[in-house]
Parts: structure tokens; sequence; C-alpha cells
């Protein structure tokens, strides 16, 4: 199954009541159940030319209030993690795999370098969710701060490298060293790279969050070029939606520029929206006047070809 989601339903069962899970898994059975019978949600989840984003926000607009928050969290995500072709197994997998989190007998497998961290790459953007820009920004230099620490002192990490040591000895020193020092949520990432990890590799992993620690940041920041100044309406409402394709808050940073003509052009992130009216002129012109492409009949500078000319006499 796909190493992000992985992470992402350690993290979602970690800080859930233990007594909800239970509500958790018959949730999920049920929303499985919903896509598998309903065909054209399932056809519009499996749509491969639809973006995971999209799915995402369609799964948390239909589940928003029906279902437990934690199932809700993880169906959306699973419907961007994955291919599209695999939600419908993904959303399966989930329930057996938050009862087996919930009974403890769920261990992480050994997985190649690149997806250790996507696993815990994963675990990160749950943790993430539930963060403000500020408690981000404070997340990214505490584990910044760690990874050197680690990197510079040899004792340390060759304690946290040694693959014979146990995990829960491993995490044990995570724990002594960062507890009451740190915020929970710095523990927590920190604690979880050991386990959801490679040993060899925890100071390339701790850096790596501190990468998508800095990549949440930039996906709570909406930036915003619109060609009239928007009211606060105008503002809450285009909040309102972009915050539901996040999965999270967003905070607005509009400008106005009138060279646009009407309307606004968004980025998010690494996603651009163009509602511009240039932007639909200029997309208008590239569809009807392709590269290279002149009136039949006519060379450059509106002059007649030579052969219609040479035809004409």
């Amino acid at each position: 199954m796909n190493p992000a989601l992985q992470g992402y339903s350690a993290a979602v069962v970690e800080a859930a009541s233990p007594p909800a899970l239970g509500g958790v898994v018959a949730d999920l059975e049920a929303i499985e159940q919903l896509v598998l019978s309903n065909m054209p949600l399932r056809a519009a989840l499996s749509d491969t030319a639809i973006p995971g984003v999209s799915r995402r926000a369609v799964m948390l607009d239909l589940l928003n209030g029906k279902v437990s928050p934690e199932a809700r969290r993880l169906a959306a995500y699973a419907c961007m993690a994955v291919s599209a072709p695999e939600v419908s197994g993904a959303l399966g997998w989930l329930a057996t795999r938050v009862r087996h989190l919930s009974e403890g007998l769920d261990e992480e497998p050994p997985l190649s370098l690149t997806q250790s961290r996507e696993r815990v790459g994963g675990y990160a953007a749950a943790v993430h969710e539930d963060m403000t820009n500020a408690e981000l920004e404070s997340l990214e230099d505490d584990l910044f701060r760690f990874a050197r620490i680690v990197a510079s002192t040899p004792p340390l990490r060759t304690a946290l490298t040694d693959r014979d040591l146990g995990v829960a000895a491993r995490q044990a020193v995570v724990t002594e060293l960062l507890s009451g020092k740190v915020p929970a949520t710095t523990e927590r990432l920190a604690r979880y790279a050991v386990i959801g990890g490679r040993a060899r590799d925890i100071v390339g992993t701790l850096d790596y969050l501190v990468e998508l620690t800095a990549q949440a940041r930039g996906w709570r920041i909406a930036r915003v070029r619109a060609a009239a100044p928007i009211d606060d309406a105008q503002r809450s409402a285009l909040s309102d939606s972009l915050g539901t394709l996040a999965g999270q808050p967003v905070e607005l940073q509009v400008e106005v520029d009138e060279s646009l003509l009407g309307g606004a052009l968004i980025r998010i992130g690494d996603l651009q929206v163009d509602a511009t009216a240039r932007g639909r002129i200029d997309a208008l012109r590239e569809h009807i006047s392709p590269a290279g492409w002149q009136p039949s009949g006519f060379g450059r500078r509106g002059q007649t070809s030579t052969d219609e000319t040479e035809g004409a006499n």
C-alpha cells in the first residue's frame, strides 16, 4: 500500500481517542461500500484526468458532518495519496489498517529509502494539518536544530543509526533528549522518524521533515493577484474554497493588478489557478492561432504569396 498513506494513518490513529477507533473503522467500511455501490462517485474518484487534490476536496465535502472527523480525514487523504484506480482498494485497506493499529498489531514494515521517507512524510502531513503558520515555523527550526545535533554528535548518531538496537530503545533516546524541551509535535515527528524511516538515514529523514514543514507553510498561504479589489465576502468565500482544496485553513495575500483585465490568478503551494480574463484571452489566442499559422494565400507582413502571384500572372 501507499507509504504516505501508511504514515498518515499512523498519525491520525495515534492522535485519536482509543474508544473512538471502533467507530472510525465502521465509518471507513461504510465509505468503501458507498464508493463501490455509487457508480457516478466511483467513476469520479477513479478518473485519472482528475487531480488528486480535487478528488480529496470532493471527499471532504461529501463526508462533512456525516462520519467521524478521523474517518473523513483518512478517506480524503487516501483519494489524493493513491492513484485514481486504487482509491476503492485504499479505502478498504484503511479500515483494516486502523483496526490493526488500534489493537497494537500493525508494525511498520521495512521499506526502501525513498518509500520510508514517503511514509514519514505522510505522518508529517497529518501532524501539519492541525498547526498554525507560527507553529510550523517553530517546528521547522526545532527539527533543523535536532538534525544538526544528531549529525554533529557521533555517540548520538551511532545510537540512532544502530539497527541492532531495537526501535523502542532508539525512540527512548529521542524522548530523553527532547521531552519537555520542545513542543509535543516536534517530539512526535522525531520519534516517528525512528520507526517509520530507515535507521541509517535518520539525519536525512530529519532534514526531509524540515523541507516538508517549509512546504506545508507554503500551502497555508494563497497568493492572489486580482484585477479588482476583493471585498470581505469574496475573501471569505475564496478562503473557504481554497481551504477545502488544500485540506487546511488558508490565508489570503491579495495584490490588485488591473492588467489582468478581470478575474484572479491564484497560487497556493505548487498549484496555480488562472481565472483571469487575460489568461482566457491568451489561451483562446493559442488555441485558434497555433505557432506558424497564417491566413491562406498570404505571406509575411500581409503580402500575397509568391505562388498565388505567379498563378495570377
